[in-house]
This record gives structure tokens, sequence and C-alpha cells, in this order.
């Protein structure tokens, strides 16, 4: 099982910034990609950036020029830098990774974390 954990969440004023992270443990083999989707109220969930292992980076229209993924592989960790944050922002942010599993044979599937709410206040 793989599990994981973000933080960074919170209430932040408009045009301010805000840092998430993830970090992902348990039965890895290895990490294929990480990213961050975001899910506004009655809205469909979306992906915000994603960070492939080796890969460029990938960023959704609305969020290009404002907010940075990055990640340390030897953490299994995932960071997502928000700055001259919208009201429009403001959701529930998840963390995805796509893991292959430790055992035999491998299984390479999606996990999710617990979603982490991000507010921004205008």
């Amino acid at each position: 099982q793989v599990l994981l954990v973000e933080s960074g969440g919170g209430l932040v004023q408009a045009g301010g910034s805000l840092r998430l992270s993830c970090a992902a443990s348990g039965s890895i083999f290895s990490v294929n990609a990480m990213g961050w989707y975001r899910q506004a109220r009655g809205k469909r969930r979306e992906l915000v950036a994603a960070i492939p292992s080796g890969g460029s980076t990938n960023y959704a229209d609305s969020v290009k020029g404002r907010f940075t993924i990055s990640s340390d592989n030897a953490k299994n960790t995932v960071y997502l830098q928000m700055n001259s944050l919208k009201p429009e922002d403001t959701a529930v942010y998840y963390c995805n990774a796509r893991v292959t599993n430790t055992g035999w044979p491998h299984v390479t599937r999606d996990y999710w974390g617990q979603g982490t709410q991000v507010t921004v206040s205008s």
C-alpha cells in the first residue's frame, strides 16, 4: 500500500503565496509521476500541474506563470509553489502519484492524498 500525506494548505489573501507538499511512502518500487489536482465546490476535479519522472512539467493554463511544481525524487515528495493567488484558486488540492509497487508482479496504479484546503480571500 502507498500513502500520500499532504501539507501546506490554508487561508491567504489574494496576491499571496502558499507552498504545498506531498510525500509518498509505503510499498514503492518506483514513482513514475506526481501531480496536483484541485476541485472547487460544485466543479469537477482538474489537473493543476504534473511532473513525470525524468520528463517535463505540465501546467493548467490558468496557473501558468504563477505556480511551480517541483519534486525531490530521493524523498518521493512533490511541491507546489503557488504565487499571486487569486480567489478563483480556492479549492481542495489533491496530490496524485502514479506508483509501481514492490512485489511481483509489479503493479502500477494511481494513488491520491486526502486533500488540503486552499482558500484565497479577495
